[in-house]
């Protein structure tokens, strides 16, 4: 596989039309509703951008990088022609949301991104699927020109790979978000955060598993400390149940230990 069609101009598009080019692979256009998007991504990528189904360049593969509930409907209305690889780089979408008609595969960089933002897309796994034996070479192939951790994973685990990563990222990220508002409250900037979620990033990062080096209130099962926690968020009684359930979690989770 030396030409491919990344399909799509949202975050993940962007990054893996950088990654495609710096493969030594061929990304050969930008397919895009997005005109503006569309002409960035194809740009940083050094290539063309359409919006016309009729124009859609011929390529060994294409890649759907597109919301979720767009990927089935996209992929049947395009004209891919018979004999390419059409896959989509959903985590949770299942391969058979691809018509059967296609060499369909998927194709799931498991990474955070966001646009104007680089990553180094040679440390990030890449799941594959496919139902074409045929394929499998090329398709693993093709991959490991972009990242040298590549995986093969059906839909039922794959689909648990993302679930883990909405835990692992957004649900962290939230989390962030939510300390944040809670030291403004204060009178203080985010800026106080930064060095312990870096340490606490590090220490997750280094440790056998994160479990390993929790600390805090709820790990010790702080009763005094986790009453006053709660006191503070009676007047938000949602983040209270959010600190109540997680901090039950963790405690349950160190007894298992």
């Amino acid at each position: 596989m030396e030409r491919a069609v990344i399909i799509g101009s949202g975050n993940l598009a962007e990054a893996l039309a950088r990654a495609v080019a710096g493969s030594g692979a061929k990304p050969v256009q930008v397919f895009a509703r997005n005109a503006e998007r569309g002409r960035a991504v194809a740009a940083l990528a050094g290539t063309q951008w359409t919006d016309d189904p009729a124009q859609l360049a011929a390529a060994d593969i294409y890649l759907i990088s597109v919301s979720d509930k767009a990927v089935a409907e996209l992929a049947a209305s395009l004209p891919i022609p018979a004999g390419a690889a059409v896959a989509h780089t959903a985590g949770s979408v299942p391969l058979e949301a691809l018509p059967a008609k296609f060499r369909r595969a998927v194709f799931y960089p498991l990474q955070t991104f966001t646009k104007g933002r680089e990553v180094d897309f040679s440390q990030i796994p890449i799941f594959l699927e496919t139902d074409d034996a045929a394929l499998r070479p090329a398709l693993e192939a093709f991959a490991r020109r972009l990242s040298q951790r590549v995986l093969w994973a059906d839909s039922a685990c794959r689909a648990k790979v993302h679930l883990a990563a909405v835990f692992a990222c957004n649900f962290a990220n939230h989390m962030y978000a939510v300390g944040e508002r809670i030291v403004r409250s204060a009178g203080l900037p985010f800026d106080v955060l930064k060095p312990l979620i870096a340490e606490t990033a590090a220490k997750a990062l280094d440790a056998a598993s994160p479990a390993d080096v929790q600390t805090g209130p709820a790990v010790r099962n702080d009763l005094p400390t986790k009453a006053r926690h709660c006191a503070l968020l009676d007047d938000e009684l949602q983040l209270k149940n959010i600190y109540s359930i997680i901090s039950n979690s963790i405690w349950e989770t160190s007894k298992k230990i």
